[in-house]
């Protein structure tokens, strides 16, 4: 380090120490007054005289109050952060009962295979599950709706939940023997 430069450098520090012990309490209680907090009080401080160091001419000039100056860059300090905060969207704790959600691939390729098993339904079949199922009507709604006795929809519903197990279960096992698992 040349000594211009050292001598620069420990007289760089020896002003912010001096700004430090002779207006670092005022700048921290106004910075905890504007914040309401310490912690963010004390990083407004650190930036305050950092902003003093990098421009000592400022404090040395004598024009104006050193400590009007520091309270100055405080509140502007601040407000840019207060500015910073309310220009993006508020952060949200990670909430740790909150598990991730998977891939909903899964879900998507099990209604693809239930749709193409009710395909394989007999129309009187798969009109009976449409309507209680996915339509979700009561026994004596899907009756009404088919225009047949409540005693009709609840023996087609039977049979096609029969023949849709079957269905899956063959494609279940035709899709295990073509990959090679066996369940």
């Amino acid at each position: 380090m040349t000594g211009r430069r050292a001598r620069r450098s420990s007289g760089d520090e020896a002003l912010i120490r001096s700004l430090y012990n002779e207006h670092g309490r005022a700048v921290l209680a106004y910075a905890t007054r504007l914040t309401g907090d310490v912690a963010i009080a004390e990083d407004v401080l650190q930036e305050t005289l950092i902003r003093a160091w990098r421009h000592p001419d400022v404090l040395t000039n004598g024009r104006g109050s050193v400590r009007g100056w520091l309270l100055t860059v405080t509140r502007n300090i601040v407000t840019d952060r207060a500015r910073a905060r309310s220009s993006r969207p508020a952060e949200v704790a990670e909430s740790p009962g909150l598990a991730a959600t998977g891939d909903h691939a899964q879900g998507v390729v099990d209604m693809i295979t239930v749709l193409e098993a009710l395909e394989q339904l007999s129309v009187e079949h798969r009109e009976v599950l449409v309507q209680i199922y996915l339509q979700g009507r009561t026994v004596a709604e899907a009756a009404e709706e088919l225009s047949v006795p409540p005693g009709t929809v609840k023996s087609r519903s039977h049979y096609a939940l029969q023949a849709l197990r079957r269905i899956l279960g063959e494609r279940g096992e035709r899709t295990a023997s073509r990959t090679g698992v066996m369940g």
